[in-house]
């Protein structure tokens, strides 16, 4: 029988960490069931899971429109593709890094965050996180129920589409949204488990819709020639330098949330390798393959129709055949929610656990995401590619890149890569730090994020910036957060763990599947 005294970390032979005993920790205030550590014997998740994940993550409307919004903003198709190709790979490398705990430990984002913020400062990182998923949430629902609103208009007629306004939209449109909404609510409500099955029985269907897009623009454009020619409107001169360093940390900022929170899903990986396979596999082909889609879509819709509908509702209801419109779009549907239960969802579910983890489950996180979701206003945030791009994104994207640079430094740089399991759900442990905070981890976040954003300019900022002397950073925000951030939190950690007699793990000559892991570290 495999040792279970209390303190002890079982280490198995793929490196993978588990606790003896949980029991102990049931009335501990930081610990419920959703945030506890996975066992091995569940953490079953494939390689073909993760690349299922995020083919259903990243195909999706907002995708969609990311890759069209450059287009509209005047980028050629060899330039959009290029910003957004480059972008996947540069948020690739931090997503890798952070979801190596997960993995190990069998623990969600919030939790791994106590490692370096502290028990009770780890709430600050996890609702930055959480709020910034909720609007994600909302953005998504917005365009989710705006394409069932389109695909019922082109069934049931004119009356439906014309209907009354009311705050500015239909009341059709206002009752597509809800319905939307609840329909994933539903879901959600199910746990975790319904998550992961709903994502693989979609994945193979949600790419349908934006090929039926595609293919219909080709038809009617007359092939590729007619839209590869399309010229854009900034060349390759200062005016498009200007527009690609914001937009390619636009397309960092749109996985930025991911690369905190990636051991949420990590969490349940079978081994490392399978959760670094399924993800490099899956996030750079996805993304490409529907920018590329999307790029032509658009750049084929301006040559139809004298405009550029970075939209794909909106351009899909120009199309003159209903079946088209009707069964593009309910895969573009199946497509956000699957997109939206995995990345705006499940997140902020734990988040919300995290900071009161004996009154809110993850059904009830999720419930909680949902509301704030409405009442951000996301038909507003959606409605102008330079709001989308350039404030929107740019400006959470420099914000999260801050809390991704102590979460890198502290994970593999200071601690590397060793965490006392037991001590990320025990009060006065070694993570408790100064009443529960870190405060080098708080430094280092803020100035990495006053770096990041204090000059941010354009849209709702100032047009010389917030604090003019930064205005050139903005355009580099996630870049300048997560280095910013890197280098206090190792120029604060680094002495104090210096200090600090760090036991190592031992190997064992005990036969079986695992080991005693003696390791309890500071973070």
């Amino acid at each position: 029988m495999e040792p279970t005294a209390r303190g002890t970390q079982l280490v198995h032979p793929d490196g993978r960490v588990e606790l003896g005993e949980v029991e102990s920790l049931q009335d501990s205030r930081f610990y419920n069931e959703e945030l506890a550590p996975v066992p091995v014997e569940k953490r079953t998740w494939t390689t073909y899971n993760y690349f299922a994940l995020w083919m259903g993550m990243a195909h999706n409307i907002p995708s969609y429109a990311l890759a069209a919004s450059l287009i509209a903003l005047g980028m050629d198709w060899v330039q959009a593709l290029m910003t957004i190709t480059i972008g996947n790979l540069i948020v690739l490398a931090p997503m890798l890094l952070n979801s190596h705990a997960g993995t190990k430990y069998g623990i969600p984002f919030p939790v791994f965050a106590r490692a370096f913020f502290g028990m009770r400062g780890a709430n600050l990182a996890a609702l930055l996180r959480a709020f910034i998923a909720c609007g994600w949430f909302g953005i998504q629902t917005w365009v989710g129920g705006e394409a069932v609103y389109i695909i019922v208009g082109r069934l049931a007629g004119s009356g439906w589409k014309d209907s009354t306004v009311v705050l500015g939209q239909h009341w059709t449109l206002w009752l597509s949204f809800g319905l939307f909404w609840l329909f994933q609510m539903l879901i959600i409500w199910r746990g975790m488990e319904a998550v992961r099955k709903f994502e693989n029985w979609t994945a193979p269907l949600v790419s349908v819709g934006f090929l039926i897009l595609l293919g219909y623009v080709l038809v009617k454009a007359g092939g590729l020639g007619p839209i590869l020619s399309e010229p854009g409107k900034l060349g390759w001169g200062p005016d498009f330098w200007k527009v690609f360093a914001p937009s390619l940390m636009a397309m960092i900022a749109f996985w930025s949330t991911l690369s905190l929170n990636m051991p949420d899903f990590t969490r349940f990986g079978g081994s490392q390798g399978k959760q670094v396979r399924g993800q490099i596999l899956g996030l750079p082909t996805t993304m490409t393959f529907i920018a590329i889609v999307a790029i032509l879509t658009t750049s084929g819709g301006s040559v139809l129709y004298g405009e550029q509908i970075w939209d794909p509702a909106k351009l899909a209801d120009r199309f003159d055949s209903p079946i088209v419109v009707v069964i593009a779009l309910i895969a573009l549907v199946l497509a956000t929610v699957s997109a939206n239960l995995a990345a705006n969802v499940v997140s902020p579910s734990y988040d919300f656990s995290n900071a009161f983890p004996k009154k809110i489950t993850f059904a009830v996180g999720g419930l909680i995401t949902g509301i704030i979701g409405i009442v951000i206003q996301p038909w507003r945030l959606y409605s102008d590619p330079n709001i989308y791009i350039f404030a929107w994104l740019g400006f959470y994207g420099g914000l999260l890149g801050a809390v991704a640079g102590v979460l890198v430094a502290g994970y593999w740089v200071v601690n590397r890569t060793h965490l006392s399991l037991r001590d990320l759900y025990t009060e006065r442990g070694v993570y408790w730090f100064n009443g529960g905070w870190n405060w080098r981890a708080l430094v280092a976040t803020l100035a990495g994020a006053v770096l990041a954003v204090g000059g941010a300019y354009g849209g709702p900022f100032p047009a010389d910036g917030l604090i003019p002397s930064l205005k050139p950073l903005y355009d580099y925000n996630w870049v300048v957060g997560l280095a910013g951030a890197f280098v206090v939190y190792l120029l604060l950690a680094l002495p104090e763990r210096n200090r600090t007699a760090y036991p190592k793990e031992e190997a064992s000559e005990r036969p079986g599947p695992s080991r005693i892991d003696p390791a309890a570290v500071d973070g």
